[in-house]
């Protein structure tokens, strides 16, 4: 595993603050990168972070209220200025095209780059490759809204005193590993004796939404949760008529879906102290809690090692 990390853009909700940008969140993830929600102020937060436009290969939105994708002309037209030569996959809800259209050609520029739209259409699967299988679920918003998680196939750790035993080394493992055996000085070495199975790291982003069952699906077993938790306990009223979440209310989706890192995030501009967030969801999950702050970088958990 290596270069797996969420670079954290922006964290607050509708209105900005003086220390809190409006949303985005960039997944590195080996050699994907994948752009979730970029708010208005996106590309210069990229700029500060040091993030190249070039790392992004897909924009996924959740929905298309502003504080969630105004940035999208800008880093649009940054990945034809600075000639991104991949094609870079965008996702979002396929009922808010016309909006995305106008997003796209905001204003005039020379477009160059391959920005190849792909609306969600309902739940399911939108991609899947070698580093991974992208989701979207249906949330609960005033808008039409999706969720998005990200699973790495299942593998297998490699035992190095097995292998050395078997006499297995080198371009040899590989061939093992893609194969599932290897014929080594007469016996055939099957993949499971040298080797035990490890579990895909998973990576679920929810956005503003109530409670409702694809939260929870999204969430569920999860590596690394990044949900919303725009309100506290006391304002669950305004959460509910407004479509969000409290942070109580994240922290007892992470409980339930035995989430190792619980990232909090998008928070209203009503509260002064961002420690409160925290506090609230360690009141009911006892896993790692990171409040999220701009600019930060948030590294996924190591993986387990497997017995």
């Amino acid at each position: 595993m290596s270069g797996r990390e969420l670079v954290v853009l922006g964290t607050a909700s509708q209105a900005p603050t003086r220390t809190r940008n409006h949303n985005g969140y960039l997944l590195r993830w080996d050699g994907e990168g994948l752009l979730f929600d970029p708010g208005e102020g996106t590309q210069r937060q990229m700029l500060l972070a040091g993030v190249a436009s070039s790392a992004i290969t897909r924009i996924c939105l959740t929905h298309f209220h502003g504080d969630h994708c105004l940035g999208v002309p800008g880093v649009i037209q940054r990945l034809s200025l600075d000639g991104v030569a991949h094609p870079v996959v965008a996702h979002f809800p396929a009922s808010g095209r016309e909006y995305f259209a106008r997003l796209r050609h905001a204003s005039s520029f020379h477009e160059i780059a391959d920005v190849r739209e792909e609306p969600v259409e309902r739940d399911g699967v939108l991609a899947t490759g070698p580093t991974g299988v992208l989701e979207a679920r249906r949330l609960d918003h005033p808008v039409e809204a999706f969720g998005y998680r990200f699973t790495e196939p299942d593998g297998h750790r490699m035992l190095p005193a097995r292998l050395a035993a078997h006499g297995i080394a080198g371009p040899d493992v590989g061939r093992l590993q893609r194969e599932g055996e290897l014929a080594v000085d007469g016996r055939v070495v099957r993949l499971a004796e040298v080797s035990v199975p490890r579990r895909g790291q998973r990576f679920a982003f929810v956005m503003d939404t109530r409670l409702c069952d694809a939260v929870h699906a999204l969430a569920d077993g999860v590596d690394m949760l990044v949900i919303e938790s725009t309100f506290l306990a006391a304002d669950e009223s305004l959460a509910r008529t407004y479509g969000h979440l409290t942070a109580r209310q994240a922290g007892a989706v992470a409980a339930e879906g035995r989430v190792r890192k619980l990232v909090l995030t998008h928070f209203s501009q009503r509260y002064a102290d961002p420690t409160r967030f925290a506090a609230e969801a360690a009141e009911v999950f006892d896993g790692e809690i990171v409040v999220a702050e701009d600019l930060a970088r948030v590294p996924l958990p190591r993986r387990r090692r497997s017995a």
